[in-house]
């Protein structure tokens, strides 16, 4: 777990060798951007093209959070994998519809609904045991 104790908490959730979940508390913001890029980017350089961030604690995104979103999407892409966003709540959402990039994420409701759409030989297992 990593945890800025001003206004973000990422908690690695499940991985496997192709896929991992990284839950997003709290703020995605200039003050935070840059560690929830270098975590998630971490993630992927270890092979886990296929990534789900679980934003049910997400309480606010800006612009800036909204470009590192596009940043880690991009970059799971280029390792033919994907970012998949768990759980967005309505303000993601408004923002995502205000600014035309709705199209570019695939939003789940949950994060086991995220998690069904990974490609099954990289797919965890979940809930997760022990």
């Amino acid at each position: 777990m990593f945890s800025d104790t001003d206004s973000i908490t990422l908690t690695d959730v499940v991985q496997t060798q192709g896929c991992a979940m990284l839950r997003v508390a709290g703020k995605l913001d200039v003050s935070t951007e840059q560690q929830l890029q270098e975590h998630a980017g971490t993630l992927v350089d270890a092979g886990h093209h296929h990534l789900v961030l679980d934003l049910t604690a997400l309480a606010f995104c800006d612009s800036r959070g909204l470009n590192c979103l596009l940043s880690l999407n991009w970059l799971c892409q280029r390792f033919n994998g994907e970012l998949l966003l768990a759980a967005v709540g309505s303000r993601v959402l408004q923002m995502l519809a205000l600014t035309g990039t709705q199209h570019v994420f695939r939003c789940y409701p949950t994060p086991g609904a995220a998690l069904a759409a990974v490609p099954a030989e990289h797919r965890p297992v979940w809930p997760p045991t022990g």
